[in-house]
């Protein structure tokens, strides 16, 4: 062993103990217990919340933003944000209710609403890489741009008539049980994409291009390409709750989805996202989803106003930027013990 491997071996390592207390204030843990803490509160709030038909339907009114959080996850991850998404599901709608009301079929429907969605994202992931734009500027400008469209082609009209069929996706549940199929498939698509993130050499390139685009680039790996499929896939999953909200409510008026993008982000960096890229996991978004849902579902019993409660997601967004990088300073600190002393140099 040489000598800089023996100075290295003699540093103080964390005990069992330190380690627990660590990981107890890691910010999964944090958004946990909240979870549980919303559960204890609504439940003390109103007596009919803690019911399993309550709380399997509540699910139904945020599925489509939970779903359009795990995109978002990524290109977040990836140091790139989208803040157009609200505007795809708008223009993704718009397209599906004008091919209904052509006649199309719901497969077809289904289809128009996607590719709606795919073109939107690759839009943005054009403009983005092609001009070198930073992406909260652009899909800024394309939020507009996208509502706007939808907005000249219905505007203060509502498509409605959509046949009965396709409420089976928004509204449905899974055989004859009382578990939503928005649930399900948020479950399905959570799986998929926390495998990618952490389980697969396309979620390390992900986080290495947050950390460092540059030296990831230099590194020989197509960093635009990469980009490129991350808006792309975010406009595709916009497209997909396009069709998710159109089936719940069966009508598409183009102030669909308003104000939503703030939202999907607010859940994404409340999962513990780094706002500025490099850092995240599935389990703190998706613990993020539930404590958000179903906050927002317990305020609602008791009739608190949507004003009050846009007050409250405000201050999730600022606590989510400030406090995740809070508790990991704290979690590495108690993880690891004492602070190591600085090597002394070595005397010849």
């Amino acid at each position: 062993m040489s000598g800089e491997q023996a100075r290295l071996a003699k540093q103080p390592r964390a005990s069992l103990g330190q380690r627990a207390l660590g990981l107890l204030v890691r910010w999964e843990m944090v958004l946990f217990l909240l979870l549980i803490g919303v559960f204890v509160l609504n439940s003390n709030l109103s007596p009919v919340f803690l019911t399993q038909r309550n709380l399997l339907n509540a699910t139904f009114s945020f599925m489509e933003r939970a779903i359009m959080a795990l995109p978002m996850m990524l290109i977040i991850i990836s140091g790139e944000i989208d803040i157009s998404v609200a505007g795809i599901i708008a223009l993704s709608a718009t397209a599906m209710g004008l091919a209904s009301e052509a006649g199309a079929s719901i497969p077809v429907m289904i289809l128009v609403a996607l590719a709606t969605g795919l073109a939107a994202g690759l839009l943005n992931a054009f403009i983005v890489l092609r001009f070198r734009v930073p992406s909260i500027a652009v899909t800024i400008g394309s939020m507009s741009l996208f509502r706007g469209v939808s907005w000249a082609i219905l505007g203060n009209q509502a498509i409605s008539g959509y046949p009965r069929e396709l409420a089976q996706l928004g509204q449905g549940t899974v055989g004859n049980t009382m578990i939503p199929m928005p649930l399900v498939m948020f479950a399905c698509l959570a799986l998929v994409f926390g495998i990618v993130l952490h389980r697969t050499g396309i979620g390390r390139t992900i986080f290495a291009i947050g950390n460092n685009a540059t030296a990831t680039q230099f590194s020989g790996i197509p960093v635009d390409r990469y980009k490129a499929v991350l808006f792309a896939l975010n406009g595709l999953v916009a497209g997909f709750a396009a069709v998710l909200l159109t089936s719940r409510i069966l009508s598409t008026r183009p102030n669909i989805a308003m104000a939503w993008e703030l939202e999907v982000v607010t859940l994404v960096v409340l999962g513990g996202v780094a706002i500025t890229g490099g850092k995240g996991s599935i389990i703190g978004v998706v613990l993020s989803i539930f404590v958000t849902g179903y906050l927002r579902f317990g305020l609602s019993l008791i009739n608190v106003p949507s004003q009050v409660i846009g007050i409250i997601t405000g201050l999730l967004l600022v606590g989510a930027i400030i406090l995740p990088g809070v508790f990991e300073h704290y979690s590495n600190k108690l993880i690891l013990g004492k602070q190591l002393k600085p090597l002394e140099p070595q005397r010849e």
